[in-house]
């Protein structure tokens, strides 16, 4: 097979040189886009004021708060972030979407409240979970005889807000909207 050249140089070698210019583009400092939190590590115990309280749970030490969640290293053109937890092992049941977080927020505290539109952080919106509880925001992981494995995976989107996304939008609908606007994702996975 006869060698392919490009303005007389081997193409092999065209190729090569191209891939080290463009990861000397790279900016040295680029760090990777993660997702961390103060309550429990990667792939580690969620403690119990994050489980749910629905379904006949009586525990008082369960309090259905969503976790402090930090990110960082998001990627260049973010212009907002919107974040999806799922129960993997409940055929990947949605439980908690939060979108249209302002691009220069990279936190969610504990607790986040319970609203279509909360408090903090402002101008995010929240998608209604219709399951074992009805209501706006988190729901905790709810498996009394199993132990499951959630992921939060938070997205930086190519745009501020979701506008086609509402109060009465499902959370799959919502997965699916935030999924095709998605820059990148950071997970976190933890287990209850």
């Amino acid at each position: 097979m006869a060698d392919r050249f490009h303005a007389g140089v081997p193409f092999a070698v065209v190729a090569e040189a191209t891939a080290a210019a463009v990861a000397a583009a790279a900016p040295a400092n680029a760090t990777a886009f993660a997702l961390t939190s103060t309550a429990f590590t990667q792939g580690g115990i969620i403690p119990k004021v994050h489980e749910c309280t629905s379904g006949g749970q009586t525990d008082p030490g369960r309090r259905n708060e969503s976790p402090p969640l930090t990110w960082s290293g998001g990627p260049a053109g973010t212009r907002g972030y919107a974040l999806v937890m799922r129960d993997l092992d409940n055929n990947n049941l949605i439980h908690w979407v939060i979108y249209d977080i302002p691009a220069d927020v990279t936190s969610l505290p504990q607790n986040v409240e319970h609203a279509y539109r909360p408090t903090a952080p402002a101008g995010a919106r929240q998608i209604y979970y219709r399951g074992s509880a009805s209501l706006y925001g988190y729901q905790g992981p709810c498996s009394p005889w199993s132990v499951n494995t959630y992921r939060f995976t938070v997205h930086a989107l190519d745009r501020a807000a979701l506008t086609e996304l509402g109060s009465g939008s499902s959370t799959t609908t919502a997965a699916r909207v935030i999924s095709g606007a998605s820059l990148g994702t950071a997970v976190l996975s933890g287990e209850s």
